[in-house]
């Protein structure tokens, strides 16, 4: 009980003052950073905590509140506010991280040139950065003779409602990439994945304008939280 209380008292006081192999940083370069609790590695990012708090007493503080990463990444700065002593630059260094979090994924399939054989392996890419967002972002993958991506790029950003892709500038993109084909992808704030008549009408369009460049299109995919349309799979592509 003595031994516990003691380690207790250790643990109030400043990281710094922390056993070596405890502190965060020490750890992450002695055992990698999958040895790191969610806590000690957003007390990394923090660098310091606030008065009667460590940086990883903190990072509990924040993870309490938020539940998670993912609830983290998508919140108003007000409702940051509301922690005791996280300024501003505190919360864009977590903001910032988890928005490098998010790119990630795209990169990696970018740069990997992954092929794509369903929707579903594109939505696997998409989904993570565009299932929580407010707004309708629109995004264009596209791809090689066979399959394989080239580049993936936001086209349009929109209001809560909609999103405004522009045909004309797809398909030159698509030219300038080389492209055989392309993928849409936005998603819906709503939650709802139905397609409004207005994602009917340019998915028909677009596909109209591609066969005329020999530009195929290949799906148009509609995000929601955690489900997804797919206007391929419907074998709707061409209204």
């Amino acid at each position: 009980m003595e031994a516990g209380i003691k380690q207790k008292k250790v643990y109030e006081k400043a990281i710094n003052n922390w056993p070596k192999d405890d502190r965060p940083r020490e750890k992450l370069l002695k055992s990698g950073e999958r040895a790191l609790s969610n806590a000690e590695l957003l007390a990394i990012l923090l660098r310091s905590g606030v008065k009667g708090q460590s940086a990883v007493d903190l990072s509990r503080t924040i993870l309490a509140k938020f539940g998670s990463f993912r609830n983290m990444s998508h919140t108003d700065i007000r409702d940051w506010k509301e922690l005791k002593g996280l300024g501003q630059a505190k919360i864009t260094q977590i903001k910032a991280a988890l928005e490098i979090g998010r790119r990630f994924r795209e990169d990696e399939a970018s740069v990997g040139k992954q092929k794509i054989a369903s929707a579903k392996d594109i939505v696997d890419i998409v989904m993570p950065q565009l299932r929580d967002l407010k707004t309708e972002v629109f995004k264009v993958i596209y791809l090689d003779s066979d399959n394989r991506i080239i580049n993936i790029l936001d086209t349009a950003v929109g209001t809560v409602d909609q999103a405004f892709p522009i045909v004309r500038e797809i398909i030159h993109t698509a030219l300038q990439k080389f492209s055989k084909s392309v993928i849409c992808v936005h998603n819906h704030p709503s939650a709802n994945i139905t397609p409004s008549a207005q994602d009917k009408k340019f998915t028909k369009d677009l596909s109209d304008a591609g066969k005329l460049m020999e530009i195929k299109l290949l799906d148009h995919i509609i995000i929601g939280d955690g489900k997804y349309y797919s206007f391929a799979d419907d074998n709707n592509l061409t209204g």
